[in-house]
């Protein structure tokens, strides 16, 4: 989850902007799907550039800052080979619907935001139909 950003980042010649989405949703539709920019969010990230980070994706950032901490806890874990922060399966299942619901509701925000800014031609243009 973080290599490819990285790559791409280390391989950026400034051009990330104008690139065509990776998204095959948004490739054939236009339209962007719930993940749609979280790759582009975290290359501004380790850019240092938070403001587009945000712009591209709002959870880019979190899920850097999440894959490292995940990292650190099962490598400490793995060295101690003891559990840590161990979490219920109940409450696993409590956060996965919030996390799941706040994604939606984001989701949401961003396809009305874009089909209120964006006419059928962008729509188009996002896809590869054009």
């Amino acid at each position: 989850m973080l290599i490819i950003p990285f790559l791409i980042y280390y391989n950026n010649a400034g051009g990330l902007e104008t690139e065509q989405s990776f998204c095959p949703f948004k490739m054939i539709t236009g339209f962007p799907c719930p993940g749609c920019g979280i790759t582009k969010s975290m290359v501004f990230f380790y850019e240092g550039n938070i403001y587009k980070s945000l712009y591209y994706h709002l959870f880019g950032p979190f899920v850097v800052l999440l894959c490292i901490f995940l990292l650190i806890k099962f490598t400490v874990e793995f060295i101690n080979d003891k559990e840590f922060l161990s979490i219920s399966y109940q409450n696993r299942k409590k956060i996965t619907y919030v996390i799941a619901a706040i994604l939606m509701l984001y989701h949401f925000i961003r396809v009305i935001y874009f089909i209120s800014t964006n006419g059928y031609s962008d729509v188009l243009k996002e896809s590869i139909w054009m």
